[in-house]
Protein backbone atom coordinates (compact mmCIF):
# COMPACT_ATOMS: atom_id res chain seq x y z
CA UNK A 1 0.00 0.00 0.00
CA UNK A 2 1.30 3.50 -0.42
CA UNK A 3 0.58 6.36 1.73
CA UNK A 4 -0.94 9.71 1.48
CA UNK A 5 -1.99 12.32 3.23
CA UNK A 6 -5.82 12.33 4.14
CA UNK A 7 -7.34 16.01 5.18
CA UNK A 8 -9.72 15.62 7.23
CA UNK A 9 -12.29 18.12 5.69
CA UNK A 10 -15.26 19.36 8.20
CA UNK A 11 -18.58 18.14 7.16
CA UNK A 12 -20.52 20.46 9.16
CA UNK A 13 -19.51 23.43 11.95
CA UNK A 14 -21.53 25.39 13.79
CA UNK A 15 -20.66 27.81 16.81
CA UNK A 16 -18.60 25.42 18.60
CA UNK A 17 -18.53 26.60 22.24
CA UNK A 18 -16.73 27.81 25.42
CA UNK A 19 -12.77 25.86 24.41
CA UNK A 20 -13.71 25.32 20.77
CA UNK A 21 -11.51 27.80 19.32
CA UNK A 22 -14.06 27.57 16.36
CA UNK A 23 -13.87 25.00 12.91
CA UNK A 24 -10.55 23.57 12.57
CA UNK A 25 -10.23 24.39 8.46
CA UNK A 26 -9.41 20.45 8.52
CA UNK A 27 -6.53 18.30 10.09
CA UNK A 28 -4.12 16.00 7.91
CA UNK A 29 -3.50 12.52 9.04
CA UNK A 30 -1.79 9.78 7.25
CA UNK A 31 -4.18 7.36 4.82
CA UNK A 32 -3.75 4.35 3.03
CA UNK A 33 -4.82 4.93 -0.65
CA UNK A 34 -4.83 1.60 -3.02
CA UNK A 35 -1.73 0.48 -4.82
CA UNK A 36 -1.82 -1.93 -7.83
CA UNK A 37 -4.46 -5.11 -7.43
CA UNK A 38 -5.59 -3.59 -3.79
CA UNK A 39 -9.40 -2.08 -2.96
CA UNK A 40 -9.88 1.06 -2.79
CA UNK A 41 -10.76 2.41 0.58
CA UNK A 42 -14.89 2.82 1.09
CA UNK A 43 -14.94 6.12 2.14
CA UNK A 44 -17.04 7.00 5.25
CA UNK A 45 -17.91 10.27 7.16
CA UNK A 46 -18.36 10.53 11.17
CA UNK A 47 -18.87 13.03 13.54
CA UNK A 48 -18.49 13.62 17.19
CA UNK A 49 -19.30 16.09 20.05
CA UNK A 50 -15.67 17.28 21.32
CA UNK A 51 -15.69 15.69 24.75
CA UNK A 52 -13.21 13.65 26.41
CA UNK A 53 -15.49 10.33 25.91
CA UNK A 54 -15.72 10.72 22.59
CA UNK A 55 -12.33 10.65 21.70
CA UNK A 56 -12.42 7.03 20.48
CA UNK A 57 -13.71 8.20 16.62
CA UNK A 58 -10.69 11.20 16.04
CA UNK A 59 -7.71 9.04 17.97
CA UNK A 60 -8.88 5.97 16.01
CA UNK A 61 -8.68 8.51 12.84
CA UNK A 62 -5.22 8.79 13.97
CA UNK A 63 -3.78 5.56 14.68
CA UNK A 64 -4.76 4.09 11.71
CA UNK A 65 -7.15 1.74 13.14
CA UNK A 66 -10.07 2.74 10.35
CA UNK A 67 -7.27 2.55 7.57
CA UNK A 68 -6.46 -1.02 8.79
CA UNK A 69 -9.92 -1.78 8.04
CA UNK A 70 -9.99 -0.33 4.68
CA UNK A 71 -12.14 2.53 5.24
CA UNK A 72 -11.46 6.30 4.85
CA UNK A 73 -12.97 8.19 7.13
CA UNK A 74 -13.60 11.70 6.92
CA UNK A 75 -14.29 13.32 10.14
CA UNK A 76 -16.89 16.74 10.55
CA UNK A 77 -15.63 19.23 12.92
CA UNK A 78 -16.51 18.68 16.41
CA UNK A 79 -20.40 18.96 16.98
CA UNK A 80 -21.57 21.31 19.70
CA UNK A 81 -24.17 18.55 20.92
CA UNK A 82 -25.50 15.68 20.48
CA UNK A 83 -28.37 17.43 18.69
CA UNK A 84 -26.39 19.06 16.10
CA UNK A 85 -24.44 15.68 15.35
CA UNK A 86 -27.89 13.89 15.28
CA UNK A 87 -29.50 16.30 12.77
CA UNK A 88 -26.28 15.90 10.22
CA UNK A 89 -26.91 12.45 10.46
CA UNK A 90 -30.43 12.98 9.12
CA UNK A 91 -29.63 15.62 6.81
CA UNK A 92 -27.03 13.18 5.23
CA UNK A 93 -24.04 15.04 6.02
CA UNK A 94 -22.61 12.27 8.14
CA UNK A 95 -23.09 8.34 8.05
CA UNK A 96 -22.29 7.89 11.71
CA UNK A 97 -22.29 9.99 14.61
CA UNK A 98 -21.45 9.51 18.62
CA UNK A 99 -24.54 10.49 20.73
CA UNK A 100 -26.20 10.01 23.85
CA UNK A 101 -29.20 10.77 26.06
CA UNK A 102 -30.04 13.09 22.48
CA UNK A 103 -31.26 10.13 21.20
CA UNK A 104 -34.20 9.61 23.12
CA UNK A 105 -35.88 12.94 22.11
CA UNK A 106 -35.15 13.05 18.54
CA UNK A 107 -36.03 9.50 18.42
CA UNK A 108 -39.62 10.52 19.63
CA UNK A 109 -40.02 13.25 17.62
CA UNK A 110 -39.46 11.16 14.28
CA UNK A 111 -35.63 10.83 13.76
CA UNK A 112 -35.09 7.72 12.17
CA UNK A 113 -31.89 6.72 14.24
CA UNK A 114 -30.25 2.99 15.27
CA UNK A 115 -27.83 2.43 18.38
CA UNK A 116 -25.31 -0.26 16.50
CA UNK A 117 -22.57 0.16 19.53
CA UNK A 118 -21.09 2.00 22.65
CA UNK A 119 -18.85 4.43 22.72
CA UNK A 120 -18.66 4.81 26.68
CA UNK A 121 -21.04 3.30 28.75
CA UNK A 122 -20.93 -0.31 30.85
CA UNK A 123 -22.24 -3.74 29.51
CA UNK A 124 -21.18 -5.99 32.56
CA UNK A 125 -23.24 -3.68 35.24
CA UNK A 126 -26.34 -1.21 35.82
CA UNK A 127 -24.52 1.74 36.61
CA UNK A 128 -21.04 3.63 35.56
CA UNK A 129 -20.53 7.41 36.04
CA UNK A 130 -17.06 7.52 36.66
CA UNK A 131 -16.23 10.63 34.16
CA UNK A 132 -18.93 12.86 36.47
CA UNK A 133 -18.15 14.99 38.93
CA UNK A 134 -19.53 17.76 41.16
CA UNK A 135 -17.64 20.65 42.05
CA UNK A 136 -18.63 23.62 44.53
CA UNK A 137 -16.64 25.99 46.40
CA UNK A 138 -15.04 25.37 49.72
CA UNK A 139 -17.48 27.78 51.50
CA UNK A 140 -20.56 26.21 49.81
CA UNK A 141 -21.82 23.83 52.66
CA UNK A 142 -21.91 20.80 50.03
CA UNK A 143 -20.19 18.14 51.51
CA UNK A 144 -20.01 14.47 48.55
CA UNK A 145 -20.39 12.21 51.29
CA UNK A 146 -23.21 14.12 52.99
CA UNK A 147 -25.50 14.31 50.02
CA UNK A 148 -28.76 16.24 52.43
CA UNK A 149 -26.43 19.26 52.42
CA UNK A 150 -27.34 19.92 48.68
CA UNK A 151 -30.83 20.74 49.78
CA UNK A 152 -31.63 24.79 49.34
CA UNK A 153 -28.71 24.62 46.76
CA UNK A 154 -28.43 26.18 43.11
CA UNK A 155 -27.24 23.91 40.83
CA UNK A 156 -25.84 23.91 37.69
CA UNK A 157 -26.35 21.57 35.09
CA UNK A 158 -27.63 21.18 31.56
CA UNK A 159 -31.33 20.48 31.72
CA UNK A 160 -32.33 17.10 30.43
CA UNK A 161 -28.53 16.03 29.43
CA UNK A 162 -26.44 13.32 31.67
CA UNK A 163 -25.18 15.53 34.04
CA UNK A 164 -29.30 16.72 35.20
CA UNK A 165 -29.64 12.89 34.99
CA UNK A 166 -26.53 12.54 37.76
CA UNK A 167 -28.00 14.90 39.90
CA UNK A 168 -31.71 13.45 39.76
CA UNK A 169 -29.34 10.06 40.92
CA UNK A 170 -27.98 11.81 44.11
CA UNK A 171 -31.00 13.49 44.89
CA UNK A 172 -32.39 9.80 44.98
CA UNK A 173 -29.51 8.61 46.96
CA UNK A 174 -29.97 11.42 49.56
CA UNK A 175 -33.96 11.46 50.24
CA UNK A 176 -34.57 14.70 48.11
CA UNK A 177 -37.11 15.56 45.74
CA UNK A 178 -36.07 17.82 42.34
CA UNK A 179 -37.91 20.83 44.56
CA UNK A 180 -35.88 20.81 47.04
CA UNK A 181 -32.76 22.68 45.45
CA UNK A 182 -32.80 24.93 42.78
CA UNK A 183 -31.57 23.95 39.23
CA UNK A 184 -30.18 26.36 37.05
CA UNK A 185 -29.97 25.71 33.63
CA UNK A 186 -26.14 26.08 32.86
CA UNK A 187 -24.24 24.98 29.99
CA UNK A 188 -20.85 23.01 30.57
CA UNK A 189 -18.52 26.19 28.92
CA UNK A 190 -20.43 28.50 31.11
CA UNK A 191 -20.12 26.98 34.52
CA UNK A 192 -16.71 28.21 35.59
CA UNK A 193 -18.62 31.76 35.41
CA UNK A 194 -21.84 31.00 37.34
CA UNK A 195 -19.98 29.28 39.88
CA UNK A 196 -17.17 32.34 40.69
CA UNK A 197 -19.94 35.07 40.26
CA UNK A 198 -22.11 33.09 43.02
CA UNK A 199 -24.88 32.23 40.00
CA UNK A 200 -24.50 28.54 41.25
CA UNK A 201 -23.22 26.95 44.76
CA UNK A 202 -22.59 23.76 42.44
CA UNK A 203 -21.77 22.82 39.13
CA UNK A 204 -22.31 19.13 37.98
CA UNK A 205 -21.07 18.37 34.86
CA UNK A 206 -18.61 15.74 33.14
CA UNK A 207 -15.16 15.58 32.04
CA UNK A 208 -13.01 17.63 31.13
CA UNK A 209 -15.07 20.69 32.70
CA UNK A 210 -15.14 19.48 35.94
CA UNK A 211 -11.27 19.37 36.41
CA UNK A 212 -10.87 22.53 33.90
CA UNK A 213 -13.18 24.41 36.54
CA UNK A 214 -11.60 23.85 39.40
CA UNK A 215 -8.54 25.35 37.69
CA UNK A 216 -10.86 28.39 37.08
CA UNK A 217 -12.41 29.21 39.77
CA UNK A 218 -10.56 30.34 43.07
CA UNK A 219 -11.17 28.07 46.03
CA UNK A 220 -13.39 25.26 44.05
CA UNK A 221 -12.72 21.72 44.35
CA UNK A 222 -14.63 18.58 43.56
CA UNK A 223 -16.70 17.22 46.19
CA UNK A 224 -17.80 14.52 44.71
CA UNK A 225 -17.21 12.37 41.24
CA UNK A 226 -18.96 9.16 40.29
CA UNK A 227 -20.59 6.32 42.90
CA UNK A 228 -22.61 4.69 40.23
CA UNK A 229 -25.52 7.03 41.20
CA UNK A 230 -26.63 6.42 36.86
CA UNK A 231 -25.87 4.50 34.35
CA UNK A 232 -23.84 6.68 31.30
CA UNK A 233 -25.33 5.81 27.71
CA UNK A 234 -23.17 6.75 24.47
CA UNK A 235 -23.56 5.06 21.57
CA UNK A 236 -22.29 5.28 17.83
CA UNK A 237 -25.41 6.25 16.15
CA UNK A 238 -26.28 5.47 12.54
CA UNK A 239 -29.49 5.39 9.81
CA UNK A 240 -31.62 2.09 9.44
CA UNK A 241 -31.16 2.50 6.31
CA UNK A 242 -27.58 2.70 5.99
CA UNK A 243 -27.00 -0.05 8.40
CA UNK A 244 -29.20 -2.02 6.16
CA UNK A 245 -27.12 -0.65 2.60
CA UNK A 246 -23.84 -1.42 4.20
CA UNK A 247 -23.75 -4.11 6.77
CA UNK A 248 -19.86 -4.81 5.88
CA UNK A 249 -18.96 -0.93 6.25
CA UNK A 250 -20.87 -1.12 9.66
CA UNK A 251 -18.74 -3.99 10.91
CA UNK A 252 -15.81 -2.34 9.97
CA UNK A 253 -16.54 0.75 10.99
CA UNK A 254 -17.24 -0.81 14.76
CA UNK A 255 -14.08 -3.17 14.73
CA UNK A 256 -12.28 0.10 13.87
CA UNK A 257 -13.60 1.77 16.87
CA UNK A 258 -13.33 -1.20 19.14
CA UNK A 259 -9.69 -1.46 18.44
CA UNK A 260 -9.73 2.54 19.17
CA UNK A 261 -11.08 2.41 22.40
CA UNK A 262 -8.69 -0.92 23.89
CA UNK A 263 -5.69 0.63 22.45
CA UNK A 264 -7.12 3.72 24.26
CA UNK A 265 -7.77 1.42 27.74
CA UNK A 266 -4.03 0.02 27.44
CA UNK A 267 -2.35 3.46 26.71
CA UNK A 268 -3.96 6.44 28.79
CA UNK A 269 -1.41 8.72 28.74
CA UNK A 270 -0.50 8.13 24.93
CA UNK A 271 -4.81 8.94 24.58
CA UNK A 272 -3.95 12.08 26.56
CA UNK A 273 -1.80 13.39 24.49
CA UNK A 274 -4.15 12.73 21.08
CA UNK A 275 -6.80 14.60 23.15
CA UNK A 276 -4.90 17.69 22.76
CA UNK A 277 -5.12 17.81 19.03
CA UNK A 278 -8.58 16.33 18.83
CA UNK A 279 -10.33 18.47 21.61
CA UNK A 280 -9.22 21.93 21.01
CA UNK A 281 -8.41 24.13 23.70
CA UNK A 282 -7.82 21.35 26.30
CA UNK A 283 -4.48 21.29 28.33
CA UNK A 284 -2.09 17.97 28.22
CA UNK A 285 -3.04 17.74 32.77
CA UNK A 286 -6.27 18.20 32.11
CA UNK A 287 -6.85 15.26 29.12
CA UNK A 288 -3.80 13.03 31.64
CA UNK A 289 -6.56 13.07 35.01
CA UNK A 290 -9.46 12.97 32.66
CA UNK A 291 -8.38 9.92 30.45
CA UNK A 292 -7.93 7.80 34.20
CA UNK A 293 -11.97 7.90 34.32
CA UNK A 294 -12.52 7.78 30.68
CA UNK A 295 -10.92 4.54 30.55
CA UNK A 296 -13.25 2.73 32.56
CA UNK A 297 -16.12 3.44 30.72
CA UNK A 298 -14.83 2.40 27.22
CA UNK A 299 -16.79 -0.25 26.47
CA UNK A 300 -18.09 -1.42 23.07
CA UNK A 301 -20.35 -4.19 23.61
CA UNK A 302 -24.18 -4.87 23.88
CA UNK A 303 -25.56 -6.53 26.85
CA UNK A 304 -29.14 -6.38 28.47
CA UNK A 305 -27.17 -3.74 31.06
CA UNK A 306 -26.94 -1.14 27.88
CA UNK A 307 -30.68 -1.37 26.94
CA UNK A 308 -31.66 -1.21 30.83
CA UNK A 309 -29.21 1.53 30.64
CA UNK A 310 -31.22 3.58 28.27
CA UNK A 311 -34.67 2.78 29.67
CA UNK A 312 -33.51 4.12 33.19
CA UNK A 313 -32.08 7.34 31.36
CA UNK A 314 -36.08 7.61 29.51
CA UNK A 315 -37.58 7.17 32.79
CA UNK A 316 -36.21 9.64 34.17
CA UNK A 317 -35.92 12.15 31.65
CA UNK A 318 -39.67 11.33 31.68
CA UNK A 319 -40.35 11.83 35.19
CA UNK A 320 -38.89 15.61 34.87
CA UNK A 321 -41.06 16.07 31.45
CA UNK A 322 -37.82 16.09 29.25
CA UNK A 323 -39.48 13.38 27.05
CA UNK A 324 -42.41 11.36 26.43
CA UNK A 325 -43.37 8.31 28.86
CA UNK A 326 -43.71 4.78 27.59
CA UNK A 327 -40.68 5.04 25.84
CA UNK A 328 -39.37 2.10 23.69
CA UNK A 329 -35.73 1.26 23.75
CA UNK A 330 -36.23 -2.08 21.67
CA UNK A 331 -36.90 0.25 18.65
CA UNK A 332 -33.64 1.99 18.43
CA UNK A 333 -31.13 -0.70 19.58
CA UNK A 334 -29.60 -3.09 16.49
CA UNK A 335 -27.11 -5.19 18.33
CA UNK A 336 -26.71 -7.69 15.30
CA UNK A 337 -23.25 -5.43 14.05
CA UNK A 338 -21.60 -5.35 17.32
CA UNK A 339 -21.95 -8.71 18.24
CA UNK A 340 -20.92 -9.96 15.24
CA UNK A 341 -17.63 -8.02 15.84
CA UNK A 342 -17.69 -9.41 19.45
CA UNK A 343 -17.85 -12.76 18.27
CA UNK A 344 -15.18 -11.82 15.16
CA UNK A 345 -12.83 -10.08 17.35
CA UNK A 346 -13.32 -11.50 20.69
CA UNK A 347 -9.53 -10.16 21.76
CA UNK A 348 -10.25 -7.03 21.50
CA UNK A 349 -12.60 -7.39 24.70
CA UNK A 350 -10.85 -9.40 26.44
CA UNK A 351 -9.45 -6.93 28.77
CA UNK A 352 -13.13 -5.79 29.69
CA UNK A 353 -14.92 -7.26 33.12
CA UNK A 354 -16.70 -10.54 32.00
CA UNK A 355 -20.41 -9.92 31.38
CA UNK A 356 -22.76 -11.84 33.36
CA UNK A 357 -24.19 -14.75 31.35
CA UNK A 358 -27.80 -13.83 32.14
CA UNK A 359 -26.89 -10.46 30.91
CA UNK A 360 -25.75 -11.78 27.60
CA UNK A 361 -28.04 -11.22 24.17
CA UNK A 362 -28.48 -12.74 20.55
CA UNK A 363 -29.47 -10.36 17.61
CA UNK A 364 -33.45 -10.04 17.77
CA UNK A 365 -33.22 -9.65 21.93
CA UNK A 366 -35.94 -7.69 23.39
CA UNK A 367 -35.96 -6.23 26.43
CA UNK A 368 -37.53 -7.06 29.48
CA UNK A 369 -36.71 -4.76 32.61
CA UNK A 370 -37.23 -7.01 35.04
CA UNK A 371 -35.20 -9.87 33.51
CA UNK A 372 -32.52 -6.83 32.80
CA UNK A 373 -32.50 -5.38 36.16
CA UNK A 374 -31.92 -9.28 37.95
CA UNK A 375 -28.92 -9.75 35.38
CA UNK A 376 -27.37 -6.64 35.76
CA UNK A 377 -25.17 -6.38 38.76
CA UNK A 378 -26.19 -2.74 40.25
Amino acid sequence: MLRAKRTLAAVACSGIVTMLAGCSGGSTVDDEVAGDGAKAPTKVSAGYVSAIDQLGLPAGVEAGHFDDQNLNVKLADPFPTGVDALNALQAGQVDFVQVGTPAIAASQKGLDLVLVGNYTGSASRRSIDDTMAVVAKGDSGIDGKNLTTLRGRRIGVSEGSINHLYLLGLLKKAGLKASDVKIVNTEPPDMAVALKSGGIDAAIVWDPFSITITQQVAGAKEVLRGGEFIPFVGYIVTTPKYAEENPDVVHRFLTARATADQWMRQNPAKAADAATRWLPGIKKSVATEAMTHNVKQLDPRFSACNYLALDTVAQLLAAQGKVKAGFDVNKLFRPGPILKVMAADPKLFQDLPEMPSSAKIQDGYTFDRAAAEKACPS
